[in-house]
Formats: structure tokens, sequence, C-alpha cells
């Protein structure tokens, strides 16, 4: 059912995979659902915001009573359509996790010997921003006023931005990926 012979992998992760790919090709196969939900539904709120006359389509007309109705109702429907069936799969998968033998689940050394570092967490959004600017620069809106921009430029300008960053760090992951699954077929 399961390796007991010990393998040199200090976190356990190559033994895991061996042993349940199809749980771990479940778990990308959900994350990737669910981003892609999660961006989904922040453009179906975003039209919506602005057709139902929550928040006006100039950027030079919103107030911060704008801003925060728009970002508690974004937040509303992202946590009712994508938060709560994440949080519910979860809760599955950890069931699944407390359901193997627990001579396996020590096996994999997932949590343990954490790092302490708690700097450093903003780096990927300094890249979105650095990337948004540069859509910005582009698109030869670097000296027209904030108030002249419609709402949507605005948001598919971060979208984009986003998209750029994603794509820049996926395509060396996707390499990386291919090339470690050929080391392991060998």
């Amino acid at each position: 059912m399961f390796d007991t012979e010990p393998v040199n992998d200090p976190k356990g992760w190559r033994t895991f995979l061996r042993n349940h790919w199809k749980m771990f090709l479940l778990l990308i196969v959900g994350a990737v659902l669910a981003f892609i939900g999660a961006v989904l539904v922040y453009l179906w709120f975003v039209g919506q915001a602005q057709s139902t006359g929550m928040v006006p389509t100039t950027l030079g007309l919103w107030s911060v009573g704008h801003l925060v109705t728009f970002l508690l109702n974004l937040l509303f429907w992202e946590i009712l359509l994508i938060g709560i069936p994440v949080i519910i799969a979860a809760v599955v998968g950890w069931l699944w996790w407390r359901r193997l033998p627990l001579e396996e689940r020590r096996q994999y050394r997932f949590l343990r010997n954490r790092s302490r570092r708690s700097d450093g967490g903003n780096a990927i959004s300094f890249l979105v921003f650095i990337a948004f600017l540069l859509k910005v620069y582009i698109d030869g809106n670097w000296n027209v006023a904030i108030g002249s921009w419609s709402f949507d430029y605005l948001v598919y300008s971060m979208l984009s931005a986003l998209i750029w960053v994603l794509i820049i760090f996926a395509i060396p992951a996707a390499i990386g990926l291919i090339w470690w699954l050929g080391q392991r077929r060998r």
C-alpha cells in the first residue's frame, strides 16, 4: 500500500507523490479551479457594481464610502461563492488525511522544522504593482488623470498585471516540473 523503506527524502514529498498522486492532482486541479472561479466572481461583481449604480464608472467620482461598500460586497460574494466551497474541500481533504494510517502520516514530514521567518511576504504584491505601472505606461496613460480612467480600465489593467507576473513565474516552474518528472522517470 505504501512504501516502508527509508528514502532519502527529508520532507516526504517524493514518497507522498508516489503513493497519492491522484489526490495531489485533485488538489492542484481544485486550486486552479478556485483561482479561476475567484477571478470570474471578481469580474462579475465589477460589472454588477457598475450596472446597479453601487459605484460610479469613473474613478474620479469615487468616495471612500464607495470604496468601502464595494470592497465589503466583493468580500461577501467571494466568500459565499468561492470561500465556502474551498473550506468544505479543505475539510474533506483533512478528513482524508486523518484516515491515512498513523505510520504512513509519520512518514511524510511536510510541516516539521518550520522556518520562523516572517518578513518578505510582499514580493508578489510589489511585482504586480510594478507590472501595473508598466501597463499604464505602455497604454499611454502615465500622465492622464486617474479620475478620467474608467473602472473597467483599472480592473483589467490590474488583472493583466497579475497574469503577467503569474506567467513570468509559471513558465520557469513548468519547465522545472517537466525536467523533474523527466529525471524521475529515468
